[in-house]
């Protein structure tokens, strides 16, 4: 069994886009029912505060000391990247929010072997339908919708139930020589940091698969950084 762990925050908008090109390279691999997915938890900005009414492109530009105008126009070319993924990025409609608490839904959601239908609504919910992921009952209603039981979500979030785990994921991350996101780790032998083209990660793939089958010993990680 391959095991491929992937460090993403659900707002980030190259998490969404490697999350296509990682399925495509699966459904290329000849051993994809050997391989086991398991998402692990990172924020972007993990002091981000609710502000109604703040575009995306605000948002970047404070952070980033950039103008408005540029960061529209890099948002632009983004959405032309995504959309030959068959992605539908709606940055106009995207609603700036804390993803903690998205994240330990998705820790829920991997008790229940949901997680991978959980981080692709959540997805969704951001780029495509402009919803609120900081907010918990939208949480409850999308979690719901995957299968989820909307009154353990409601009483999960309403506590503290899985943030030590969060938190422990993103150290982990650091841990392992992630600057950012998406962080996919092959079989703790390879790391791929970026939304890079299918073909490197059915590469890493194969690289994993044939060193399990054939009992060589893991060879140093290596990454790559473009993006």
């Amino acid at each position: 069994m391959v095991q491929v762990e992937v460090w993403s925050d659900v707002v980030c908008p190259f998490c969404y886009m490697g999350k296509r090109r990682f399925e495509n390279a699966l459904k290329a691999f000849e051993h994809r029912d050997d391989v086991q997915v398991t998402f692990r938890s990172f924020q972007l900005d993990p002091e981000m505060r609710p502000a109604p009414g703040l575009s995306v492109y605000d948002y970047l530009a404070q952070r980033k000391g950039m103008q408005p105008s540029e960061t529209r126009r890099m948002h632009e070319k983004i959405t032309r990247a995504a959309a030959e993924l068959g992605l539908d990025y709606n940055f106009d409609q995207a609603v700036m929010a804390n993803t903690f608490d998205a994240h330990r839904l998705t820790h829920l959601a991997r008790e229940h072997g949901r997680q991978e239908a959980m981080e692709e609504r959540l997805f969704f919910a951001y780029f495509t339908e402009g919803r609120n992921i900081g907010d918990p009952e939208t949480l409850a209603t999308l979690g719901a919708e995957v299968g989820l039981d909307a009154s353990e979500i409601r009483q999960a979030l309403a506590g503290d139930r899985y943030a030590e785990a969060v938190k422990a994921e993103a150290r982990e991350a650091g841990e392992l020589g992630a600057d950012g996101v998406p962080f996919y780790v092959f079989g703790r032998a390879y790391a791929i940091s970026g939304a890079q083209p299918s073909e490197l990660f059915l590469e890493a793939l194969q690289k994993v698969w044939e060193q399990q089958t054939e009992g060589e010993p893991a060879r140093s990680p290596y990454s790559s950084q473009e993006r």
